[in-house]
């Protein structure tokens, strides 16, 4: 008894402890899963939060903020090249889509938080919880502290936020992935998985052969000996023989020892060949030299390097691949595309697949030959654990003091707040990274804090100091709450996916993807895409994403003028 009176003291004393002891057990909770559902990080931490916050462990708010402002950073940061890029024509109807899914979520919020009473803290955790969007949460309690309340009063509707967004958050999620991909192939009236499919084969998708390494990743270099009805032909004209397939010779063994290649070379009986391309291709009847191949670890000693590139290159943003290989043409000898991402996402590969600003090249190829392709795509990733934290401090403070300036009307200050100020920081910052590769340098694992441990200490916070009113809130509300968290994320998807279906004509995979993004679920695009089969919906969810992000967290600043006005 007495070491738990001094574990408690302890943990009263020093807020610090019990703000990592919230993230141990918050992630802890997060791995569990519920059948299919996985509980995940940020609603562990939020009711690990509540757990100690029963301890009555004082909190300090400017703690809590500086880690909700490193979230918004690295939100504004990962997505600022798909934000602005979602301003342009290219982008104009994912956007609009997005505007309306936030705009519809935002008016579904307030109307069902009058209809029901709710007070301006709840209607709050409500619009961030059923649009499953965090950063909600922290503008909404900077707004709450720009409004000329009672410190009493203030701090009770600080708490009804997190007791509502604890609620409707785990609602919202099973809402999306459901509405999402149960109920939206059935409004749109469809076969989602043949819809995409069937993209996939006009985009050009190639289907490897069953038991054959897929050609979306697998490449290798492979040894061979040339025959003699090869001798006398250049390597050019060996790699012709693919039938205009990306496969190279990278190197040959002659009776002078080893060459690098070019295409002129002149291949003798007896030469040994480095060849490089999909494995589907070096294996298969394609090749010449199959039958051929030999064993020579010298040969294939080649330094071979597998490198992020991030696409800044304005001639090449915009472009379906086949185009971009055809810009690039010799330059890209030697170099293979194993996979692309945007905002985090893998793209399907085909030959059809538009690049945008900021999407993740992972190429893989000999070293010289991807050095020499960097400067025509962008800037190279290399390893490196530097953060360049001049960039991140200066963003911070700049967005921040753009966001401060406000205008008093009665009781109320309206202005963007230092929040979304620092969040439109992120993205200014992330935006200038993806002109130039040399500015603003933050590797992913350092990213990644930034996100998910600045987010969920963030959470964490907000739950022990909610902890002592959460239980009696939750008794209060919580059956009203639940069947508000539902209409909030129904409503919206479900009116964005019949406007987007039957009015703009959209393409049900690349449209439900959009919602995903819009409404910021990943656990969302990650189950229509199960359902699809493909990586079709991702092409939708870029831009949608980043716009999301930006409004939903905006939401809670304009909900709390709403519910206050």
């Amino acid at each position: 008894m007495r070491l738990a009176n001094w574990l408690i003291e302890a943990l009263r004393t020093h807020g610090e402890l019990a703000l990592f002891l919230a993230l141990a057990l918050g992630y802890a909770l997060g791995k569990l899963r519920l059948g299919s559902f996985k509980v995940g990080p940020v609603l562990g931490c939020l009711v690990a939060g509540v757990l100690v916050g029963q301890l009555d462990v004082p909190v300090s708010r400017d703690l809590k903020y500086a880690f909700f402002l490193l979230f918004l950073f690295a939100i504004g940061y990962k997505t600022g090249p798909q934000f602005f890029s979602g301003l342009k024509s290219s982008g104009l109807p994912q956007t609009g889509l997005t505007l309306f899914l936030c705009g519809t979520g935002l008016g579904t919020a307030w109307l069902v938080a009058t209809l029901f009473n709710f007070d301006v803290g709840t209607a709050a955790g409500l619009v961030a919880g059923g649009l499953t969007e965090s950063a909600t949460v922290g503008t909404a309690g900077d707004a709450l502290a720009r409004l000329a309340l009672d410190p009493a009063v203030r701090g009770q509707l600080v708490s009804n936020v997190a007791v509502a967004f604890a609620v409707t958050y785990l609602v919202g999620l099973i809402t999306a992935v459901w509405v999402l991909s149960v109920l939206g192939p059935k409004l749109m009236r469809v076969d989602l998985a043949a819809e995409c499919r069937q993209l996939e084969e006009q985009m050009g998708a190639v289907t490897a052969e069953p038991g054959v390494l897929s050609a979306y990743a697998q490449h290798g270099v492979r040894a061979y000996r040339v025959t003699t009805d090869l001798a006398g032909r250049t390597a050019r004209q060996l790699e012709e023989l693919f039938g205009g397939e990306r496969v190279f010779v990278e190197r040959v063994r002659q009776a002078g020892g080893l060459k690098e290649s070019t295409p002129g070379l002149v291949l003798q009986p007896g030469d040994t060949v480095a060849l490089a391309g999909r494995r589907t291709l070096l294996l298969g009847a394609i090749n010449p030299l199959a039958a051929h191949e030999v064993d020579d670890a010298e040969l294939l000693d080649i330094p071979v390097v597998i490198v992020d590139m991030t696409l800044s290159n304005r001639a090449l943003a915009g472009r379906p691949l086949k185009d971009v290989a055809h810009i690039l043409g010799e330059k890209s000898r030697g170099v293979f595309l194993r996979q692309a991402t945007r905002s985090g996402q893998v793209l399907p590969l085909t030959m059809e697949t538009v690049l945008e600003r900021g999407d993740v090249l992972t190429v893989v190829g000999a070293r010289n030959h991807v050095e020499a392709i960097a400067p025509e795509i962008g800037y190279a990733e290399w390893a490196t654990s530097a953060t360049d934290m001049v960039t991140v401090g200066l963003a911070v403070v700049a967005g921040g003091l753009i966001g401060l300036p406000a205008i008093r009307i009665a009781a109320l200050e309206i202005g963007l707040s230092l929040a979304v100020g620092v969040l439109i920081g992120g993205l200014v910052a992330g935006w200038l990274r993806s002109l130039s590769r040399r500015f603003g340098r933050i590797p992913e694992p350092a990213l990644w804090l930034f996100d998910s441990v600045g987010l969920n200490a963030f959470l964490a916070l907000v739950g022990i100091s909610a902890g002592p009113d959460f239980v009696r809130g939750l008794q209060e509300s919580g059956l009203p709450l639940v069947l508000a968290g539902v209409l909030v994320c129904g409503i919206p998807h479900i009116a964005t996916i019949l406007l987007g279906r039957y009015v703009l004509k959209m393409h049900p995979g690349i449209l439900l993807g959009v919602c995903a993004g819009a409404g910021t679920s990943a656990p969302g695009l990650a189950a229509v895409q199960d359902v699809a089969k493909s990586k079709i919906p991702t092409l939708g969810y870029g831009v949608s994403y980043a716009v999301g992000n930006v409004l939903l967290a905006l939401w809670g600043t304009v909900i709390v003028l709403l519910m206050a006005a």
